[in-house]
């Protein structure tokens, strides 16, 4: 791989990692109501599953997807009524501290699902292999650089929205603040589910 080609693999890895989206509004959501210590569960699961998808990808399962209008369809869907379903959860929670905080929680299994569910991150994982993988003669050499750059960049994004929501965690518990909060990081999932519906 050219310094060039690995130069154009940062600048999209950082575009496309730190722009808001389900993972990094999760990963703020998260920290902001439960604290870090419950995030946390959540960005390990991002790296996770993001790397069982480009695995998949690399392996053309992901030209797959993009063949069968019914498959792809079928993601959607389910991506996006997931999404709506954390955004109502989300907008019920009122307290950090209260029950509805308490229930406010994404496992790690439902993190790495998310990432299957994200038509986002299947057209990233595509755009990739396609533009430093597909057709090389050298594929698989490249995918051993490729993945842990991907994986750096999703494990640092999400920590560091994470970080945010919670270092926001005591500011947000004055008054109708983290109700607010939570209404606005609500907003983005369903803007992200409306996006995601429009692909």
């Amino acid at each position: 791989m050219t310094a060039s080609e690995f130069t154009a693999l940062l600048l999209l890895c950082t575009a496309a990692s730190f722009s808001p989206g389900p993972n990094t509004t999760l990963s703020t959501a998260l920290a902001a109501n439960g604290g870090l210590k419950r995030a946390l569960g959540f960005v390990l699961a991002v790296p996770v599953g993001w790397a069982l998808l480009f695995s998949l990808c690399a392996a053309g399962v992901g030209a797959l997807v993009l063949a069968l209008p019914v498959l792809r369809l079928g993601i959607t869907v389910v991506g996006v009524f997931y999404l709506l379903w954390l955004a109502y959860k989300l907008v019920g929670v009122t307290s950090p501290f209260s029950i509805a905080s308490a229930r406010l929680n994404v496992t790690f299994g439902q993190g790495v699902l998310l990432q299957f569910l994200n038509i986002k991150a299947w057209m990233l994982a595509l755009t990739v292999v396609a533009g430093w993988l597909a057709g090389r003669t050298d594929q698989w050499q490249r995918f051993a650089v490729v993945l842990p750059v991907l994986l750096v960049f999703a494990l640092a994004s999400n920590l560091s929205y994470a970080l945010m929501g919670s270092l926001l965690r005591e500011w947000l518990a004055q008054g109708k603040r983290l109700r607010w909060f939570n209404r606005g990081m609500a907003a983005v999932l369903v803007l992200t589910a409306a996006w995601m519906a429009t692909l």
